[in-house]
């Protein structure tokens, strides 16, 4: 069945992979953004602001589903910010008798980090509307324009060698773009999945090191590790900060939330949207690609 669905975070690395994917399966795509002249991804742009409420009624006119796939990481005061941002939203979809909230949030349990456990009070927060909430929960996504693959690629690529911190011995379940793309349009229609949180992932459990490594692997190059236990998440930051164009507040808050192990302890996601997920290495043959061709484009265009 054709839905109206609001995607917000529509020109950032999952939405737009996300509002492409359900405008090639026909369904009209509200593509919420801040700057809508500035738009030229997939569905029909509409300027819209989660800090600003007034700015999103008009946005949630006539939705039927509305995707939430936005968060301020890169900000020191990311988590006032996402909370303050995930009550407007509630509130507008409530308002608009929105049939469903698909969220893309994060896995973890037990200690959080303060990322995530804020994406877990965004959860909270959209759910207490009255609107239903589908939650997927993810760990790192393999793909080109990801924070989180972009420091990993960097590193790979800039460092002969590494002297790490612990946080790369922590294990983690990445998930490939197009996997993490496939499971969030795949939860739109069945009525199975409204209320219901799934975490995603993909078929391998590995430690950051391993992920490091194995991605230097594929570049054709070795990469010799040497941990240091003592290598504090401020130094380790600020490590991060000199060696990759990530900037310092989200590298703080990504260092923070690697101390935490994030793998998939439910499946269930994977009978409810079936299919072969992509491994790791493959993902990243893919994203490595998608760069190249992002690169070409580019300079083309100059």
């Amino acid at each position: 069945m054709t839905k109206t669905v609001l995607v917000s975070g529509a020109s950032g690395f999952i939405g737009s992979h996300v509002a492409a994917r359900l405008a090639e399966e026909g369904h009209r795509v509200r593509a919420m953004t801040r700057r809508a002249r500035d738009y030229h991804g997939a569905g029909e742009p509409i300027e819209a602001d989660v800090s600003d409420p007034d700015s999103l009624a008009p946005a949630f006119a006539g939705v039927d589903v509305a995707y939430y796939l936005i968060h301020s990481l890169g900000a020191n005061d990311f988590e006032q910010r996402d909370a303050a941002a995930a009550r407007n939203f509630a509130e507008a979809a409530g308002a608009a008798q929105v049939e469903r909230i698909i969220y893309l949030g994060g896995l973890g349990d037990g200690q959080l980090s303060p990322h995530l456990r804020s994406r877990r009070e965004v959860e909270e927060l959209l759910e207490s509307g009255p609107v239903p909430v589908t939650v997927l929960r993810a760990a790192v996504v393999i793909g080109h324009g990801g924070i989180s693959w972009e420091m990993t690629r960097q590193l790979a690529e800039r460092l002969p060698a590494m002297v790490t911190p612990r946080w790369v011995r922590t294990r983690t379940q990445p998930i490939a773009l197009p996997d993490a793309v496939r499971y969030l349009t795949g939860v739109l229609e069945p009525i199975e999945a409204r209320g219901r949180t799934y975490e995603i992932g993909g078929p391998e459990v590995l430690r950051y090191i391993d992920m490091l490594q194995r991605v230097a692997k594929i570049r054709g190059t070795r990469l010799p590790n040497l941990t240091v236990p003592l290598l504090t998440p401020r130094l380790s930051s600020a490590w991060l900060r000199f060696v990759t164009d990530v900037d310092a507040a989200t590298a703080r808050n990504l260092v923070d939330s690697m101390n935490t192990e994030v793998v998939v302890r439910d499946d269930a996601i994977t009978r409810l949207v079936p299919g072969t997920p992509i491994g790791y290495d493959d993902a990243v043959r893919l994203a490595l690609a998608d760069r190249e061709q992002a690169t070409r484009q580019a300079q083309a265009a100059r």
